[in-house]
């Protein structure tokens, strides 16, 4: 337990050192800011461009916002910061390999599923305080500046995207235990993403893939129940699960 919790303090303070942890802090919370932002910001760019529109025979009606406004912007911005996220942390094994430095702890004693675990642990917590902080500022500013009560399923939504993000970060994981670069690692979780989605387009068996989580904006407007969901939660939830443990006997047998 020693050696995970030092090797975990040590993946940290790499990511620190390398300014990694400052820069995702800076984006999660720059997007918070943002979401309420352009939501607030909407109807005054569309009065500016009213004049220019209407020479062109069309008008703008009055156009209202509120909390679901800003909350669909969320949704919209979150994939960009996920995507962020995954390339920011894709070398976090490939870059070891390259540099040899993994062969160092390993014969010193450190059994490779604490490697694994320490650098799992780290994206986890990395991207769940990231989450909460857009989540947090977003919320925030909704309360103040409409009502988030308006919102139905709020809190699933936002939590189903959050799993959805722990399994494409799962994904990284076991790509990473199994290939060499960091580009194989991001085209991994990018084919992962892709094959989740086509078979989400399945009607038959959209709603036991991983990315029907993600379906936000059927759940904020009622037309789709957090009970329907439940199925692709559990599936997501067992897919992170395997990953782990995939990565974990792939990296076992791996030639490092």
């Amino acid at each position: 337990m020693k050696q995970l919790t030092a090797f975990t303090k040590k993946e940290f303070l790499e990511q620190l050192r390398t300014g990694k942890i400052m820069i995702l802090g800076i984006l999660f919370c720059l997007f918070g800011i943002m979401n309420p932002a352009i939501a607030k910001m909407t109807p005054w760019l569309f009065e500016l461009m009213s004049e220019q529109l209407s020479e062109s025979g069309m008008v703008i009606a009055e156009m209202k916002v509120d909390a679901l406004t800003s909350w669909t912007q969320f949704f919209k911005n979150m994939p960009i910061l996920l995507i962020v996220f995954i390339v920011m942390l894709n070398g976090i094994l490939t870059a070891e390999y390259q540099k040899g430095t993994l062969i160092n702890v390993i014969t010193k004693g450190l059994k490779r599923w604490k490697v694994l675990i320490s650098k799992l642990v780290m994206m986890a917590v990395l991207w769940t305080v990231g989450y909460l902080i857009t989540f947090g500022v977003t919320y925030g500013y909704n309360a103040y500046f409409w009502d988030n009560r308006i919102v139905q399923n709020l809190v699933f939504a936002v939590w189903g995207y959050y799993l959805a993000g722990l399994w494409l970060i799962t994904v990284l994981l076991l790509a990473s235990a199994v290939t060499r670069t960091s580009s194989a690692v991001t085209l991994s979780v990018g084919a992962a993403f892709a094959v989740s989605y086509l078979l989400g387009l399945i009607p038959e068996i959209k709603k036991y893939v991983p990315t029907f989580l993600m379906s936000s904006n059927e759940l904020m407007a009622g037309t789709l129940s957090s009970k329907q969901c439940l199925a692709a939660v559990g599936i997501t939830a067992f897919l992170t699960a395997v990953n782990i443990f995939l990565s974990i006997v792939f990296f076992n047998k791996k030639v490092i």
